[in-house]
């Protein structure tokens, strides 16, 4: 991130002229997809390519510095992610724990979407995130590599074509080896959470969690998680809900249970993609397919 504060010299110019001739090793690419994710900002308001400077405007430019740029600087992308695959169209990658998928309100100095983007180093270009986990939780995340291949995945993971498993630690057992739990999520922007109740709530999404017993052991669950329906926090909400916090969880778990435990993070990984597509498309090369890691905390 940068912050600047204009001067006579570059007063009564358009914005994207300026920062280039700031930065001229930004790839014009990134700058433009900087001003579509709305990640420039004058006077604390967000600008577009065509906003003409004046003296004294303060100028924030939320791209990482190494983008801004354009260092020969050698990351060591394996701090941050693996590639598990790759082709023409798609990107897989595990993430780890502790890094957002995008650039959000704390502007990190890393994010993966940023990161990703200084790794395939290609203007022509630009890596689409075809979901999300959250900042604390490891693991597989899809990565498109142009529209038409982001459409596509986008609905075959409506349609459920695309499956997603999880593996965590939960704080006691479940009543049964496997099964399926229903709810309604409500969620709460003000306060950054999600509520899980058992019958309809006004403005709630009917949610679906299927679990699976794979140990137990001192009070402690290994479970693998199929996520059948995509909603905030489900997976951590609801999982609390049927009174098996996750072990590490601060906004959902117990920090009474968590005291216990020495995870820095929520023990919850993405740690399997399986592909099952119903029709012929583009990436039919990948029917059948499946992607697993290893969760960290195992």
């Amino acid at each position: 991130m940068q912050k600047i504060i204009i001067d006579k010299k570059y007063a009564n110019k358009k914005i994207d002229r300026v920062i280039k001739l700031l930065f001229p090793k930004l790839s014009q690419n990134f700058l433009y997809k900087a001003f579509r994710k709305k990640d420039i900002k004058v006077n604390g308001i967000r600008v577009d390519s065509s906003y003409i400077l004046s003296s004294g405007d303060i100028l924030v430019i939320y791209i990482v510095d190494d983008i801004l740029e354009n260092t020969n600087q050698t990351l060591d992308y394996s701090n941050f992610f693996d590639v598990v695959y790759q082709d023409e169209n798609l990107l897989i990658v595990n993430k780890v724990q502790g890094l957002c998928v995008h650039n959000d309100k704390t502007n990190d100095k890393y994010n993966l979407l940023d990161l990703v983007t200084k790794y395939l180093s290609n203007p022509n270009i630009t890596p689409m995130l075809c979901h999300r986990l959250d900042r604390n939780t490891g693991g597989l995340i899809l990565i498109s590599k142009n529209t038409k291949t982001l459409d596509l995945l986008l609905e075959k993971i409506k349609l459920n074509e695309i499956q997603k498993y999880y593996k965590c630690l939960v704080y006691g057992k479940p009543p049964k080896k496997s099964g399926l739990l229903t709810g309604y999520l409500f969620k709460d922007k003000k306060l950054s959470k999600v509520f899980i109740k058992d019958t309809y709530q006004k403005k709630s999404a009917k949610i679906l969690t299927k679990y699976k017993l794979i140990s137990y052991e001192n009070n402690v669950s290994t479970l693998e998680i199929e996520l059948l329906t995509g909603k905030t926090h489900q997976i951590r909400a609801h999982l609390a809900h049927n009174n098996l916090p996750i072990i590490g969880d601060g906004k959902y778990g117990s920090n009474k249970i968590n005291k216990n435990f020495s995870y820095k993070f929520q023990a919850l990984w993405a740690y399997k993609l399986k592909f099952d597509f119903k029709e012929e498309c583009h990436l039919s090369y990948l029917n059948n397919k499946v992607f697993c890691v290893t969760p960290t905390f195992l």
